[in-house]
Order: C-alpha cells, then structure tokens, then sequence
C-alpha cells in the first residue's frame, strides 16, 4: 500500500501552511523560511522494511525513517522532538506527531496523480499539494 507514495514530490501548491506552523508553535523566523521553502519529498521503501520520507529544500535537508504502525523519535524540520507513529488508513498514509502535550496529525494521499498532504492541528487544516518528479 506504501509504494503508491514511493518516488519524488515537488510542491507545487500550498494553502495555510503558515497557519499551521503557527499552531504546531513554529517561531517567526522558522516560519518565513517555511514558506519560501519549496521542498522536493522522497519517499523510499528499503530491503530492511523501513520507509524513508525524506524532504529537501534550499535550505536544508531532513529525513525521517520508520515501520508503519511503530512509534518512533522524529526530529522535525522546525526542530521539535516528537514520538511519530505512522499508519496507513483508508489508503492515506498517516503521520502523527506527539510532542509537550500536543499532537497534530499529517495525512497523505495520492489523487489524480497528485500527492495531497493535509496537515491538522487544533482547528487548523493546511493544504500542500506535490507533483510527482519526472
């Protein structure tokens, strides 16, 4: 079910991404950053089980591995600690992010071709929409 997600996405739309990052608690500057960023996402399944996402921008580059349905420590590009379990419901790929008390919740899925990733936090729903790589 993963290897639909597999490959390399380049964000080519992005709707309340800067209200999003505000309620996860990005700060300023970090959020400026955030939106300039255009960041090209890779997803890789490997031999040992693991799915790798991957997210390249300018200005840095961040790469979180896991097993579907495992928690595990992630370091996330605007620098939080968070215990992320990711799980595959509906078809979605889903990313959920536990960190001071908090959780938001990233949900992938592929439509018409496209990568859709719906970020929610509080009630705050952000839009970032990629395009498969040629």
């Amino acid at each position: 079910m993963v290897e639909q997600f597999v490959g390399t996405w380049t964000l080519v739309n992005s709707d309340k991404f800067d209200d999003y990052m505000k309620a996860v608690g990005v700060n300023f500057a970090t959020r400026q950053m955030g939106i300039l960023a255009k960041p090209n996402v890779v997803i890789n399944v490997g031999d040992d089980g693991f799915i790798t996402l991957k997210s390249v921008t300018t200005f840095k580059t961040t790469e979180f591995k896991f097993k579907l349905n495992e928690e595990c420590d992630e370091d996330t590009p605007d620098g939080r600690a968070t215990k992320t379990t990711m799980t595959i419901e509906d078809g979605k790929l889903v990313q959920k992010q536990a960190w001071d008390g908090k959780t938001t919740r990233i949900e992938r899925e592929i439509q018409d071709g496209k990568l859709i990733a719906k970020c929610y936090m509080d009630d705050v729903v952000a839009v970032r929409t990629y395009e498969k790589a040629a």
